[in-house]
């Protein structure tokens, strides 16, 4: 029966091959615009949680009226040997954010995550080249591989930041001297100073007149075993008042934005792939109506609906393969030629499950077309009912 099946499902499509190749072509589109929206949902996710959820640490300290919102949280520094004091810290790590921009050639700007971290402390990034902070001078900085591909900055190479105090601009010379992967917060690639040089750098609503005692917007904190998180969180809870303590995970879900972005782009990707159900339904179903008459002759020649369901159920399988396999090499051709700087970033998950449901889709979309098909009078279909 499956010999048979295959043999007319190969037979017809060769005889059309014209007409479903362009629908295929047109499958290939779907497919393009699923990845295209699975990789839009992946970068902007990824340059929202990146820096946070590579950080070398188990748990965040955030002051607790900020509501897990790193902007708005503010840490004194001597807060750090309270945290570090407490039973199960094996280390602790000041970290602060802000941001500001890398002057290039013709007077364009790029914009950064301008991070202040502790050398050798959790929260500076591990480097893939070059040293870490501290080890030459606090002028030396890391940046991240998209600062790196953007800019074409190499290691010891020299670039100025530019920042506001009050209503001035403030320049600085920073150097290179260590390349990190990847580690974006706030959908910009990340520039990492040492704490006490970021404290300098960081651009200020007004010129600050006084020394008063360093401030940090979150705390990152290293285990001895993080499988006790939660007992550590306890003991820090009963040791240091008015903080929130959070795993990273936690840390970058409640991110500004980050909810309701993913949410966004899951429910255009769930349109996106309804859409493609219901244009293969639609050709396919006109694909029946045109073959009725075949559809008849194969049942008055004793054809059970078995075969003609089965030859249905291929038919809209290997188009629907060919299409997603067109549509995934369009994909990978236009997402090589993409700059580095755009937050589209393709995953081999993502686009697999991307690709996996739009090939269930497919069969979906075709069972109205195979209901149909098997309703077919010989008869009827070939005008003798009279």
């Amino acid at each position: 029966m499956m010999s048979i099946a295959i043999h007319l499902t190969l037979r017809e499509m060769w005889r059309n091959r014209g007409r479903f190749l362009l629908f295929s072509l047109v499958v290939a589109m779907i497919t393009l615009l699923v990845l295209f929206i699975a990789a839009l949902g992946e970068g902007l996710g990824s340059g929202n949680r990146e820096y946070l959820q590579k950080l070398n640490a188990d748990l965040l300290v955030y002051q607790d009226t900020a509501q897990l919102n790193i902007g708005a949280s503010r840490l004194e520094r001597s807060l750090l040997r309270t945290i570090a004091s407490a039973e199960g810290v094996q280390d602790v790590g000041p970290i602060g954010f802000s941001s500001a921009s890398i002057m290039l050639p013709d007077d364009e700007q790029y914009d950064i995550s301008l991070i202040g971290v502790e050398p050798g402390k959790p929260g500076e990034p591990s480097v893939e080249a070059g040293e870490g902070l501290g080890r030459r001078s606090d002028q030396d900085v890391i940046i991240d591989r998209t600062v790196a591909l953007v800019t074409g900055l190499q290691v010891n190479d020299q670039f100025t930041v530019r920042t506001t105090v009050g209503s001035e601009e403030e320049f600085y010379t920073l150097t290179v001297g260590g390349i990190t992967d990847s580690r974006k917060y706030g959908l910009r690639g990340s520039v990492f100073v040492a704490y006490l040089k970021w404290d300098q750098v960081m651009p200020r609503a007004m010129v600050v007149t006084d020394e008063g005692e360093l401030a940090c917007n979150i705390v990152a904190v290293r285990l001895a075993d993080p499988a006790q998180i939660e007992t550590v969180r306890q003991a820090l809870y009963e040791r240091v008042t008015r903080i929130d303590a959070v795993d990273r995970q936690t840390a970058y879900e409640n991110t500004p934005g980050y909810q309701e972005q993913q949410s966004t782009l899951m429910t255009q990707n769930g349109f996106a792939l309804v859409i493609g159900a219901l244009v293969i339904g639609g050709f396919f179903q006109i694909q029946t109506l045109q073959k009725v008459p075949q559809i008849g002759m194969l049942k008055a020649i004793g054809t059970p609906n078995g075969i003609v369901a089965m030859a249905a159920m291929i038919q809209i399988v290997l188009t629907t393969v060919v299409g997603i396999g067109i549509g995934g090499l369009i994909t990978f051709g236009v997402a090589s030629v993409f700059p580095p700087g755009i937050p589209i970033v393709f995953e081999l998950r993502s686009g697999a499950m991307a690709a996996i449901s739009l090939l269930l889709m497919g069969p979906i979309g075709g069972l109205v077309s195979i209901r149909y098909s098997l309703r077919v009078e010989p008869l009827t279909a070939l005008g003798l009912n009279a």
